[in-house]
Protein backbone atom coordinates (compact mmCIF):
# COMPACT_ATOMS: atom_id res chain seq x y z
CA UNK A 1 0.00 0.00 0.00
CA UNK A 2 1.26 3.30 -1.06
CA UNK A 3 2.69 5.35 2.01
CA UNK A 4 1.93 9.25 2.96
CA UNK A 5 3.88 11.48 0.98
CA UNK A 6 3.07 14.47 3.18
CA UNK A 7 6.20 16.55 4.50
CA UNK A 8 5.84 18.50 7.59
CA UNK A 9 6.39 22.05 5.02
CA UNK A 10 3.10 21.23 3.96
CA UNK A 11 1.18 21.30 6.32
CA UNK A 12 3.45 24.40 7.68
CA UNK A 13 2.52 26.35 4.75
CA UNK A 14 1.12 29.64 5.15
CA UNK A 15 -1.94 28.97 2.62
CA UNK A 16 -2.87 25.71 4.91
CA UNK A 17 -2.63 27.46 8.38
CA UNK A 18 -4.58 30.26 7.01
CA UNK A 19 -7.37 27.49 5.27
CA UNK A 20 -6.98 25.65 8.95
CA UNK A 21 -7.87 28.78 10.66
CA UNK A 22 -11.28 29.32 8.66
CA UNK A 23 -12.25 25.71 8.92
CA UNK A 24 -11.26 25.70 12.77
CA UNK A 25 -13.51 29.25 13.39
CA UNK A 26 -16.39 27.61 11.55
CA UNK A 27 -19.42 28.47 13.16
CA UNK A 28 -17.56 29.39 16.24
CA UNK A 29 -16.83 33.23 14.79
CA UNK A 30 -18.79 34.93 18.42
CA UNK A 31 -16.24 32.93 20.56
CA UNK A 32 -13.60 34.71 22.64
CA UNK A 33 -10.37 32.78 21.84
CA UNK A 34 -11.69 32.81 18.39
CA UNK A 35 -11.94 36.49 18.66
CA UNK A 36 -8.90 37.02 19.71
CA UNK A 37 -7.27 34.78 17.64
CA UNK A 38 -8.23 36.24 14.81
CA UNK A 39 -7.45 39.78 15.65
CA UNK A 40 -3.65 38.95 15.60
CA UNK A 41 -4.05 36.38 12.71
CA UNK A 42 -1.26 36.81 11.28
CA UNK A 43 0.75 37.12 14.23
CA UNK A 44 -0.48 33.57 15.71
CA UNK A 45 0.09 31.88 12.29
CA UNK A 46 3.46 32.52 11.77
CA UNK A 47 4.58 31.45 15.47
CA UNK A 48 2.36 28.47 14.79
CA UNK A 49 4.32 28.06 11.76
CA UNK A 50 7.56 28.86 13.40
CA UNK A 51 6.70 25.83 15.81
CA UNK A 52 5.61 23.43 13.43
CA UNK A 53 8.68 23.54 11.21
CA UNK A 54 10.42 23.85 14.72
CA UNK A 55 9.15 20.20 15.72
CA UNK A 56 8.40 22.13 19.07
CA UNK A 57 4.68 22.62 18.06
CA UNK A 58 2.85 22.89 22.06
CA UNK A 59 -0.18 20.33 22.31
CA UNK A 60 -2.31 18.67 25.02
CA UNK A 61 -4.10 21.53 25.88
CA UNK A 62 -7.92 20.63 26.41
CA UNK A 63 -11.01 21.89 28.08
CA UNK A 64 -12.66 18.69 30.02
CA UNK A 65 -16.55 18.24 30.19
CA UNK A 66 -18.99 15.97 30.21
CA UNK A 67 -22.01 15.07 28.30
CA UNK A 68 -24.64 13.02 28.73
CA UNK A 69 -26.57 12.22 25.48
CA UNK A 70 -27.32 10.21 23.48
CA UNK A 71 -24.76 8.62 26.63
CA UNK A 72 -22.73 9.79 29.12
CA UNK A 73 -19.05 10.47 27.38
CA UNK A 74 -16.02 12.61 28.77
CA UNK A 75 -15.37 15.33 26.22
CA UNK A 76 -11.95 16.48 25.97
CA UNK A 77 -11.73 19.74 23.31
CA UNK A 78 -8.79 21.05 22.67
CA UNK A 79 -7.88 24.93 22.72
CA UNK A 80 -8.79 27.31 19.73
CA UNK A 81 -4.81 27.08 18.68
CA UNK A 82 -4.45 23.30 18.75
CA UNK A 83 -7.66 23.29 16.77
CA UNK A 84 -6.26 24.88 14.43
CA UNK A 85 -3.21 23.05 14.12
CA UNK A 86 -5.27 19.42 14.08
CA UNK A 87 -6.84 20.80 10.72
CA UNK A 88 -3.63 22.14 9.54
CA UNK A 89 -2.23 18.51 10.32
CA UNK A 90 -5.57 16.28 9.14
CA UNK A 91 -6.04 18.53 5.65
CA UNK A 92 -3.24 17.36 3.85
CA UNK A 93 -3.13 13.54 5.69
CA UNK A 94 -7.20 13.46 4.43
CA UNK A 95 -6.64 12.24 0.76
CA UNK A 96 -4.40 9.52 2.16
CA UNK A 97 -6.71 8.78 4.81
CA UNK A 98 -9.41 8.14 1.98
CA UNK A 99 -7.19 6.36 -0.18
CA UNK A 100 -6.46 3.55 2.72
CA UNK A 101 -10.33 3.11 3.18
CA UNK A 102 -12.65 0.77 2.25
CA UNK A 103 -15.75 1.54 0.81
CA UNK A 104 -18.44 0.41 3.53
CA UNK A 105 -16.88 2.84 6.30
CA UNK A 106 -18.71 5.84 6.65
CA UNK A 107 -17.03 7.93 9.44
CA UNK A 108 -15.38 11.07 8.88
CA UNK A 109 -14.78 10.69 5.24
CA UNK A 110 -16.48 13.32 2.39
CA UNK A 111 -19.68 11.86 0.57
CA UNK A 112 -19.93 9.45 3.02
CA UNK A 113 -21.54 10.30 6.98
CA UNK A 114 -24.69 8.79 8.74
CA UNK A 115 -27.21 8.77 6.37
CA UNK A 116 -24.96 6.87 3.99
CA UNK A 117 -24.50 4.24 6.34
CA UNK A 118 -27.97 3.77 7.00
CA UNK A 119 -28.50 3.34 3.49
CA UNK A 120 -25.66 1.39 3.02
CA UNK A 121 -27.22 -0.62 5.84
CA UNK A 122 -31.32 -1.19 4.47
CA UNK A 123 -29.43 -2.43 1.09
CA UNK A 124 -28.07 -5.22 3.00
CA UNK A 125 -30.91 -5.65 5.29
CA UNK A 126 -33.27 -6.14 2.19
CA UNK A 127 -30.80 -9.06 1.08
CA UNK A 128 -29.55 -11.11 4.02
CA UNK A 129 -31.36 -13.39 6.23
CA UNK A 130 -29.27 -12.51 9.27
CA UNK A 131 -27.39 -9.82 10.75
CA UNK A 132 -24.40 -9.37 13.12
CA UNK A 133 -23.99 -6.36 15.35
CA UNK A 134 -20.84 -5.48 17.23
CA UNK A 135 -19.02 -2.61 18.67
CA UNK A 136 -15.33 -2.00 20.49
CA UNK A 137 -16.07 -1.66 24.23
CA UNK A 138 -14.69 1.94 25.48
CA UNK A 139 -13.22 2.19 22.00
CA UNK A 140 -11.38 5.89 22.03
CA UNK A 141 -10.11 5.02 25.78
CA UNK A 142 -8.74 1.90 25.20
CA UNK A 143 -6.89 2.25 21.69
CA UNK A 144 -3.00 1.71 22.65
CA UNK A 145 -0.83 4.32 21.56
CA UNK A 146 2.21 1.85 20.83
CA UNK A 147 0.25 -0.20 17.97
CA UNK A 148 -1.21 3.04 16.63
CA UNK A 149 2.01 4.36 16.56
CA UNK A 150 3.68 2.37 14.75
CA UNK A 151 1.11 1.90 12.29
CA UNK A 152 1.75 5.49 11.59
CA UNK A 153 5.06 5.34 11.16
CA UNK A 154 4.66 2.56 8.47
CA UNK A 155 2.22 4.80 6.30
CA UNK A 156 4.07 8.40 6.58
CA UNK A 157 7.64 8.97 4.90
CA UNK A 158 8.08 12.07 6.71
CA UNK A 159 9.66 11.21 9.83
CA UNK A 160 9.04 14.85 11.14
CA UNK A 161 5.79 14.59 10.20
CA UNK A 162 5.24 10.79 12.25
CA UNK A 163 6.64 12.91 15.02
CA UNK A 164 4.25 15.16 14.76
CA UNK A 165 1.61 12.70 15.05
CA UNK A 166 3.29 10.75 17.61
CA UNK A 167 3.52 14.20 19.46
CA UNK A 168 -0.62 15.14 19.33
CA UNK A 169 -1.42 10.92 20.27
CA UNK A 170 1.09 10.92 23.42
CA UNK A 171 -0.61 14.16 24.71
CA UNK A 172 -3.86 12.18 25.90
CA UNK A 173 -3.87 8.88 27.86
CA UNK A 174 -6.91 7.29 29.41
CA UNK A 175 -4.88 5.02 30.87
CA UNK A 176 -1.15 4.47 31.03
CA UNK A 177 -0.11 4.22 26.82
CA UNK A 178 -3.79 4.10 25.88
CA UNK A 179 -6.54 6.38 24.82
CA UNK A 180 -7.12 9.09 22.35
CA UNK A 181 -9.39 11.80 23.31
CA UNK A 182 -13.40 12.47 22.41
CA UNK A 183 -13.49 15.79 20.94
CA UNK A 184 -10.42 16.41 18.93
CA UNK A 185 -10.48 15.92 15.01
CA UNK A 186 -7.28 14.27 14.54
CA UNK A 187 -8.86 11.82 17.22
CA UNK A 188 -11.81 10.99 14.70
CA UNK A 189 -9.46 10.24 11.95
CA UNK A 190 -7.58 7.79 14.01
CA UNK A 191 -9.69 6.21 15.00
CA UNK A 192 -11.49 5.98 11.91
CA UNK A 193 -7.93 4.80 10.00
CA UNK A 194 -7.12 2.48 13.63
CA UNK A 195 -9.91 -0.41 12.47
CA UNK A 196 -9.32 -0.21 8.55
CA UNK A 197 -7.44 -3.58 9.00
CA UNK A 198 -10.75 -5.13 10.66
CA UNK A 199 -12.48 -3.49 7.42
CA UNK A 200 -9.49 -5.73 5.14
CA UNK A 201 -10.01 -8.72 7.25
CA UNK A 202 -14.04 -8.39 6.98
CA UNK A 203 -14.07 -7.88 3.30
CA UNK A 204 -11.08 -9.78 2.17
CA UNK A 205 -10.25 -12.47 3.99
CA UNK A 206 -13.71 -13.76 5.77
CA UNK A 207 -15.49 -12.40 2.62
CA UNK A 208 -18.82 -11.57 4.53
CA UNK A 209 -21.64 -10.90 1.93
CA UNK A 210 -22.40 -7.49 3.66
CA UNK A 211 -20.81 -5.23 5.87
CA UNK A 212 -20.70 -2.17 7.18
CA UNK A 213 -19.20 0.19 9.47
CA UNK A 214 -19.73 3.62 11.30
CA UNK A 215 -16.64 4.33 13.27
CA UNK A 216 -16.62 1.35 15.90
CA UNK A 217 -20.26 0.41 14.93
CA UNK A 218 -19.76 -2.34 12.89
CA UNK A 219 -22.59 -4.13 11.17
CA UNK A 220 -21.92 -7.84 8.52
CA UNK A 221 -25.00 -9.78 6.92
CA UNK A 222 -24.90 -13.28 5.51
CA UNK A 223 -25.98 -16.77 7.02
CA UNK A 224 -25.87 -17.33 10.39
CA UNK A 225 -23.17 -20.01 10.53
CA UNK A 226 -21.00 -17.88 8.61
CA UNK A 227 -21.90 -14.44 11.32
CA UNK A 228 -21.22 -17.09 13.87
CA UNK A 229 -17.81 -17.48 12.40
CA UNK A 230 -16.96 -14.03 11.76
CA UNK A 231 -17.98 -13.11 15.14
CA UNK A 232 -15.43 -15.33 16.64
CA UNK A 233 -12.70 -14.01 13.99
CA UNK A 234 -13.56 -10.48 14.36
CA UNK A 235 -12.85 -10.41 18.46
CA UNK A 236 -9.57 -12.49 17.66
CA UNK A 237 -8.59 -9.76 15.57
CA UNK A 238 -9.48 -6.80 17.44
CA UNK A 239 -7.68 -8.56 19.89
CA UNK A 240 -4.25 -9.74 18.93
CA UNK A 241 -3.82 -7.34 16.42
CA UNK A 242 -5.18 -3.98 17.91
CA UNK A 243 -5.16 -4.66 21.36
CA UNK A 244 -9.21 -4.44 21.83
CA UNK A 245 -12.30 -5.81 22.95
CA UNK A 246 -15.54 -6.26 21.69
CA UNK A 247 -18.49 -5.25 23.77
CA UNK A 248 -20.53 -8.16 25.14
CA UNK A 249 -23.90 -7.36 24.34
CA UNK A 250 -22.68 -8.30 20.51
CA UNK A 251 -26.07 -9.61 18.33
CA UNK A 252 -26.77 -11.98 16.32
CA UNK A 253 -30.54 -12.26 15.03
CA UNK A 254 -32.81 -12.78 12.07
CA UNK A 255 -33.01 -9.35 9.94
CA UNK A 256 -36.85 -9.66 10.03
CA UNK A 257 -36.29 -8.22 14.25
CA UNK A 258 -34.48 -5.15 12.90
CA UNK A 259 -31.34 -4.05 14.29
CA UNK A 260 -30.37 -0.98 15.88
CA UNK A 261 -27.68 1.12 14.21
CA UNK A 262 -26.20 4.59 14.40
CA UNK A 263 -29.62 5.87 16.62
CA UNK A 264 -32.10 4.05 13.93
CA UNK A 265 -33.67 0.51 13.75
CA UNK A 266 -33.25 -0.98 10.36
CA UNK A 267 -35.23 -3.54 8.79
CA UNK A 268 -35.36 -4.29 5.17
CA UNK A 269 -34.98 -2.19 2.80
CA UNK A 270 -36.07 0.69 5.45
CA UNK A 271 -35.92 1.95 8.79
CA UNK A 272 -37.25 4.15 11.61
CA UNK A 273 -36.04 5.47 14.53
CA UNK A 274 -34.55 3.75 17.34
CA UNK A 275 -36.80 3.43 20.77
CA UNK A 276 -34.19 5.33 22.90
CA UNK A 277 -33.64 7.91 19.48
CA UNK A 278 -37.24 9.16 19.31
CA UNK A 279 -37.26 9.29 22.75
CA UNK A 280 -34.73 11.47 23.12
CA UNK A 281 -36.36 13.73 20.05
CA UNK A 282 -39.32 14.03 22.07
CA UNK A 283 -37.63 14.94 25.43
CA UNK A 284 -36.01 17.54 23.26
CA UNK A 285 -38.05 19.05 21.40
CA UNK A 286 -40.35 19.52 24.37
CA UNK A 287 -37.59 21.09 26.31
CA UNK A 288 -37.43 23.55 22.95
CA UNK A 289 -41.12 24.04 22.87
CA UNK A 290 -41.05 25.16 26.60
CA UNK A 291 -37.62 27.36 26.20
CA UNK A 292 -39.40 29.36 23.16
CA UNK A 293 -42.63 29.55 24.90
CA UNK A 294 -40.44 31.55 28.29
CA UNK A 295 -38.60 33.70 25.78
CA UNK A 296 -35.24 32.08 26.87
CA UNK A 297 -34.78 30.84 23.41
CA UNK A 298 -35.88 33.22 20.13
CA UNK A 299 -37.98 32.15 17.36
CA UNK A 300 -34.59 32.36 15.28
CA UNK A 301 -32.65 30.08 17.17
CA UNK A 302 -35.38 27.59 18.05
CA UNK A 303 -36.20 27.10 14.11
CA UNK A 304 -32.11 26.49 13.63
CA UNK A 305 -32.53 23.64 16.86
CA UNK A 306 -36.16 22.48 14.88
CA UNK A 307 -34.59 21.90 11.75
CA UNK A 308 -31.38 19.80 13.51
CA UNK A 309 -33.90 18.34 15.42
CA UNK A 310 -36.03 16.96 12.08
CA UNK A 311 -33.51 16.57 10.15
CA UNK A 312 -32.10 13.52 12.17
CA UNK A 313 -35.48 12.37 12.37
CA UNK A 314 -36.56 11.99 8.98
CA UNK A 315 -33.46 10.32 7.83
CA UNK A 316 -35.44 7.33 8.75
CA UNK A 317 -36.94 5.76 5.91
CA UNK A 318 -40.77 4.75 7.22
CA UNK A 319 -40.48 6.77 9.99
CA UNK A 320 -44.01 8.06 11.52
CA UNK A 321 -43.07 10.15 14.11
CA UNK A 322 -43.08 13.66 12.27
CA UNK A 323 -46.66 13.23 10.47
CA UNK A 324 -47.92 12.09 14.38
CA UNK A 325 -46.68 15.13 15.49
CA UNK A 326 -47.36 17.53 12.52
CA UNK A 327 -49.90 16.41 10.36
CA UNK A 328 -50.15 15.65 6.91
CA UNK A 329 -48.70 18.60 5.55
CA UNK A 330 -44.97 17.86 6.59
CA UNK A 331 -44.78 14.09 4.69
CA UNK A 332 -42.55 11.57 5.87
CA UNK A 333 -40.27 11.62 3.30
CA UNK A 334 -36.67 10.73 4.59
CA UNK A 335 -35.29 13.76 3.33
CA UNK A 336 -34.17 16.93 5.63
CA UNK A 337 -35.43 19.96 5.48
CA UNK A 338 -34.11 23.24 4.03
CA UNK A 339 -33.65 26.40 5.52
CA UNK A 340 -36.77 27.68 3.84
CA UNK A 341 -38.45 25.59 5.91
CA UNK A 342 -37.83 27.15 9.12
CA UNK A 343 -39.88 30.35 8.28
CA UNK A 344 -43.10 27.73 8.23
CA UNK A 345 -43.21 27.11 11.97
CA UNK A 346 -46.08 28.53 14.13
CA UNK A 347 -45.79 29.37 17.23
CA UNK A 348 -48.74 26.84 18.17
CA UNK A 349 -47.13 24.18 21.23
CA UNK A 350 -46.58 20.94 20.54
CA UNK A 351 -45.77 19.77 24.22
CA UNK A 352 -49.06 18.05 24.36
CA UNK A 353 -48.71 16.18 21.06
CA UNK A 354 -45.15 15.21 22.33
CA UNK A 355 -46.12 13.47 25.46
CA UNK A 356 -49.63 11.50 24.24
CA UNK A 357 -47.04 9.91 21.89
CA UNK A 358 -44.06 9.38 24.17
CA UNK A 359 -46.78 7.80 26.70
CA UNK A 360 -48.39 5.30 23.63
CA UNK A 361 -51.34 7.28 23.59
CA UNK A 362 -52.86 8.26 20.52
CA UNK A 363 -51.31 11.21 19.34
CA UNK A 364 -52.82 14.88 19.59
CA UNK A 365 -53.62 16.58 15.93
CA UNK A 366 -50.64 19.86 15.99
CA UNK A 367 -51.70 22.21 13.86
CA UNK A 368 -48.13 23.01 13.74
CA UNK A 369 -47.10 22.83 9.84
CA UNK A 370 -43.96 23.07 7.62
CA UNK A 371 -45.18 23.79 4.35
CA UNK A 372 -42.26 23.90 2.37
CA UNK A 373 -40.90 20.60 3.69
CA UNK A 374 -40.25 18.43 1.08
CA UNK A 375 -42.99 15.46 0.14
CA UNK A 376 -42.52 12.10 0.66
CA UNK A 377 -40.16 10.06 -1.73
CA UNK A 378 -41.81 7.17 -0.31
CA UNK A 379 -45.44 6.59 -1.49
CA UNK A 380 -45.07 3.50 0.66
CA UNK A 381 -44.19 2.26 4.32
CA UNK A 382 -43.31 -0.72 5.59
CA UNK A 383 -45.61 -2.83 8.39
CA UNK A 384 -43.49 -2.44 11.60
CA UNK A 385 -43.48 -5.08 14.08
CA UNK A 386 -44.25 -3.04 17.80
CA UNK A 387 -41.53 -2.25 19.83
Amino acid sequence: MTSSKVRLEQIADPDNLREAFLRAAKGKGARADVRRFRENLDTELAALRAEILAEAVRVGQFTAFTIFEPKERRIHAPCFRERVLHHALVGPCEADFERWAVGDSFACRKGKGREKALRRAEQFAARHEWFLKLDVEKYFDSIPHAVLLAEIRRRWRDARVVALWERIVRSHEKTPGRGLPIGALTSQHLANFYLGPVDRFVKEVLRVPGYARYMDDMALWGGRGELRLAQLAVERCLREELGLKVKPNWHLQPTARGMDFLGYRIFRGASRLARKSRRRFLRRWTALERAREKGAVGEAAAQRRALALTAFVRVARGETLLARLFGSNLGTGHRAPTASTAGAVSTTPLTTAARRIATGTSPASATTTWASASPSAHATRPQWPPD
